[in-house]
């Protein structure tokens, strides 16, 4: 085996409470025979099972990050519409209701240890592995404002100079979530879909890049399919997955706190 396939990492983003699609991906990982596993952030929000998705995270992820649906939960809503402002006081109730104290304080420990940030290299490059070092930032959102800041595909012919500014930041490779939408930005500016990229795959060169790694719980590029990445030494391959989503809309309708419209919209990847 060729240090290029020899250390693979799962990254997972934007679960948003959904157990469903959480669950799914985390036996496609294992069934990879993936052994380390890191989260982008918004583990929480929108979706019905916050406690479960928690403590799936807490188990199987060497890290994770500070999204802004958690954020919220542990702080406040800012800058949210109706319907995601109602979804984060009610998974505050849920945090809040766990009648083991135990638990419910170890839930908040890890919420309020979420990283904003994280610095290393791509996994399998430097640190004596025989790879030269490929610098990686991990943030939720954007360099610029690693929590909040969206970077959407439009922005490269409707704001290059936002995408130029933000690669200003980025030392080499830069993973994100928060907008749901798989791909790859490069510095010319432009983003490239993943059915865009032979195999679905990223190969690193000496250009800039920062991979949106999609959404497990809630994607918004018209596939409901959950979506994450694997990372080699030398390339990221998107990954999606079907799962049973009527399953996860059932939950979130059985709870008026919150909207149906947001069971409504995994159906069509939204």
């Amino acid at each position: 085996m060729s240090n290029a396939d020899a250390i693979p990492t799962a990254i997972i983003s934007d679960v948003h409470a959904n157990a469903e699609a959480l669950k799914t991906a985390l036996r496609d990982i294992e069934a990879r025979g993936i052994k380390r596993i890191i989260c982008l952030g918004d583990i929480i929000g929108y979706g019905p099972d916050p406690l479960e998705c928690v403590d799936l995270v807490r188990e199987h992820c060497e890290w994770s990050l500070m999204g802004n649906h958690d954020f919220s939960v542990l702080y406040e809503p800012t800058n949210f519409n109706p319907g995601a402002e109602q979804a984060a006081y009610w998974t505050r109730d849920q945090f809040n209701a766990e009648p083991d104290p135990t638990l419910r304080a170890a839930r908040y420990e890890f919420l309020g240890q979420l990283r904003v940030r994280v610095v290393e290299t791509v996994p399998g490059t430097g640190n004596g592995t025989g790879a030269e070092a490929i610098p990686l930032l991990a943030v939720h959102g954007s360099p610029r404002r690693p929590i909040n800041e969206y970077i959407f595909p439009d922005d490269c012919m409707t704001a290059p100079d936002k995408v130029t500014t933000i690669f200003e930041r980025v030392p080499q490779v830069c993973i994100v979530g928060h907008t749901h939408v798989p791909g790859v930005f490069v510095d010319e500016p432009d983003f490239f879909k993943p059915s865009e990229l032979t195999d679905q795959t990223y190969k690193f060169g000496e250009e800039k890049a920062i991979i949106n790694v999609g959404s497990i719980g809630q994607p918004r590029d018209q596939d409901p399919r959950a979506c994450y990445v694997v990372m080699y030494p030398d390339r990221a391959q998107f990954v999606r997955l079907e799962y049973d989503v009527g399953v996860t809309a059932a939950k979130i309708k059985s709870v008026p706190q919150l909207s149906g419209w947001l069971g409504d919209r995994l159906f069509e990847g939204r």
